[in-house]
């Protein structure tokens, strides 16, 4: 379950960035100030609470709401300079007394829930989860305490989490392939959100593994983008749950199915990101790796006797730049990348799987292939 922003990101300027707040501490944070108000009648104008590493942020009070039995509270998510799609949106916590036993959720609007297997709470949650319900907990206790010594556990209350307009933003991030009807997850471990980390990517790649596994799929796709995702899957027809967006994550994909391995992985991606790959790296990110053009020129000398285009590859400015020099030996150099590519998959992945990688140009025609 995650948040990944479909959009490009906002590259860092050498500024130091400011790290922001997870929707899961925001949530944590509305619901402890829910609480107190239920308890006290009143609300406060901010709300303090610690977060897992001992950081202890405060946030200011959007919405309050004190009624018959409850208390909502909102807080607009700051999220730093992070590229996040949750950015600027309130996250709402109503609280009421519940059921004995501690605190118990509910998915108010624009939260979804579970639908499938694979994923760290089961079908019918809402889609909350297990760090942030902590993290809620641990709030509500730390209220209670606060207001009564005596307290010691988590109060019997009932959390409803709300996040108006996530359910169309909710169309952005993954949720969907992953079994998540109707909105957003709440997310974080930590509480803290750092800029560029592409942690919750990551955690996409890892849940999307999960979710296939858990449906018994023998056979998944990584993609590094939608135009090869869509073409190779055009030959392929896997279920939706079996599609993973790699995107530029290739270690992220290969480790993770290295401990929780598949029967068959399909890699397909464009030509400079397997490129990259074929030359080991593990993120494909054009700011984080760099197409080695001197190896590139030295694979194009292996399919071809053109000492021009070869000569020109080893100062070329793109990888696709030296596709184009191939010319009629481009297939033969994109079915080179791709058994590099996929050796470098191999090994990453120390056996268990077998593994195809297909190389896309541009306009998503397979050019390259090796299984």
């Amino acid at each position: 379950m995650t948040e990944p922003s479909s959009e490009p990101s906002r590259k860092p300027t050498g500024v130091a960035l400011r790290k922001g707040w997870t929707t899961g501490a925001c949530a944590a944070a509305a619901a402890a100030a829910a609480w107190r108000a239920l308890q006290t009648g009143e609300f406060q104008d901010t709300v303090t609470i610690r977060l897992p590493r001992g950081d202890t942020p405060t946030f200011v009070l959007a919405t309050r709401q004190l009624g018959d039995g409850f208390a909502r509270v909102g807080i607009v998510k700051d999220a730093g300079d992070d590229p996040d799609v949750t950015h600027g949106l309130e996250i709402i916590a109503e609280v009421c007394p519940g059921p004995p036993g501690g605190v118990s959720f509910a998915a108010g609007e624009g939260v979804g829930t579970v639908t499938l297997m694979g994923l760290p709470l089961p079908p019918g949650e809402p889609a909350i989860n297990p760090g942030p319900r902590q993290q809620i907990a641990q709030a509500l206790q730390a209220v209670a305490h606060e207001l009564d010594p005596a307290v010691t556990t988590p109060p019997d209350v009932k959390v409803t989490i709300s996040i108006p307009g996530g359910a169309e933003v909710a169309k952005k991030t993954m949720n969907a392939r992953l079994g998540i009807v109707g909105g957003l997850s709440v997310l974080g471990t930590t509480g803290i959100v750092v800029p560029f980390s592409c942690s919750s990517w990551i955690h996409s790649i890892q849940r999307g593994v999960d979710v296939a596994r858990a449906q018994h799929f023998p056979h998944i796709l990584a993609s590094t983008g939608r135009t090869s995702e869509q073409a190779a899957n055009s030959e392929l027809s896997l279920p939706q749950e079996a599609l993973i967006d790699m995107g530029d994550f290739a270690g992220g994909l290969l480790k993770y199915v290295r401990a929780h391995p598949v029967e068959r992985l399909t890699i397909a991606g464009g030509f400079a990101k397997l490129v990259k790959l074929a030359q080991g790296a593990m993120d494909l990110h054009s700011a984080r790796s760099r197409v080695d053009f001197n190896k590139l020129s030295d694979l194009l000398a292996v399919v071809s006797d053109d000492r021009d285009a070869i000569e020109a590859a080893q100062t070329a400015n793109t990888a696709m730049r030296v596709l184009e020099l191939a010319n009629d030996d481009a297939g033969a150099l994109a079915n080179l990348v791709a058994r590099q590519a996929r050796e470098v998959a191999l090994a990453t992945l120390a056996g268990g799987t077998d593994v195809t990688v297909w190389v896309y140009d541009r306009n998503g025609n397979r050019i390259g292939e090796a299984s």
